[in-house]
């Protein structure tokens, strides 16, 4: 497959701070540690790792804007052509040894995410996907599932666990999804990663709260290109501003957020922008 130039710009970005990455992963335990939040972590790999991200892309596109996790302004948005960056997604993870991490890169105009990457360099893993043109792994095109049935399908999610106050409201979705899926449900730690797995029918759904656009921006886009669809938990698209996200595929989406709803859950107005001091992934 031939990519644009923009996208391959973000591979070779990603790539790069991919090997970093796993350079500070292999002597973690020598990392520098703080903690932003309650149970929301940040070590000196994740600024690094960024700054070597942001490196490679204002070295292409000067021009375009940024949102990068851990240099973000939370007072505003960038406009216009920006990269929507996450250096590591699932950074618990990363900080216990646990294999299971990502880079995520997205390219929006606006409020449309037009590219998107998630890339696991553990596995040398990646997914990529530009608007209307497809989604694909690893050079291979992929696409989600289509079961139709909750009983037969094999969901992941992700637990609240810095917002305790969300623990309640969340539960009340997880017991009737938990129930109704035969498979069962898995919770793997990396918002990034279980979108871009939903987009390659790893997994037949998704949903999750209280995300961050970084986390899931790229994502949603590889599961939208895959086939899939994504909504919030009012079955719109306000889930770039709530975080608040469920994406499976054609068959099952409407399934999924059927128990959401029954359940009371409901995603804010659009316009309220959710902030990134509530990271639900790590």
């Amino acid at each position: 497959m031939l990519h644009s130039p923009v996208m391959n710009l973000a591979v070779r970005a990603a790539r790069k701070a991919g090997a970093l990455a796993l350079r500070y992963f292999d002597r973690r335990e020598q990392l520098q540690v703080r903690e932003k939040a309650a149970h929301d972590f940040v070590s000196e790999a994740d600024t690094r790792v960024e700054r070597e991200i942001l490196y490679h892309l204002r070295k292409g596109y000067p021009q375009y804007g940024v949102l990068a996790e851990e240099s973000a302004d939370p007072a505003r948005r960038p406009t216009g052509h920006h990269w929507i960056i996450d250096p590591i997604d699932g950074t618990t993870n990363f900080l216990r040894g646990l294999p299971h991490f990502a880079i995520s890169i997205a390219l929006a105009e606006d409020d449309q995410v037009l590219a998107g990457l998630v890339y696991n360099p553990v596995q040398d893993e990646l997914f990529t996907a530009e608007k209307g043109a497809g989604a694909f792994f690893n050079g291979h095109r992929i696409r989600v599932t289509n079961i139709p049935h909750l009983a037969d399908a094999f969901l992941a999610t992700g637990f609240p666990v810095r917002e305790r106050g969300l623990r309640q409201a969340y539960l009340k979705s997880f017991g009737p999804l938990l129930l109704s899926s035969g498979p069962g449900v898995r919770r793997a730690g990396s918002a990034a990663l279980d979108l871009a797995y939903t987009a390659a029918g790893r997994f037949d759904g998704f949903w999750e709260m209280n995300l961050c656009v970084w986390d899931i921006a790229a994502g949603i886009l590889l599961v939208r290109e895959a086939g899939g669809f994504v909504s919030d938990f009012n079955g719109g698209n306000g889930f770039l501003e709530s975080g608040d996200v469920v994406a499976a595929g054609p068959g099952l989406h409407p399934r999924m957020l059927e128990k959401i709803r029954a359940a009371g859950l409901k995603s804010p107005a659009k316009d309220l922008l959710h902030l990134p001091e509530e990271n639900s992934t790590g």
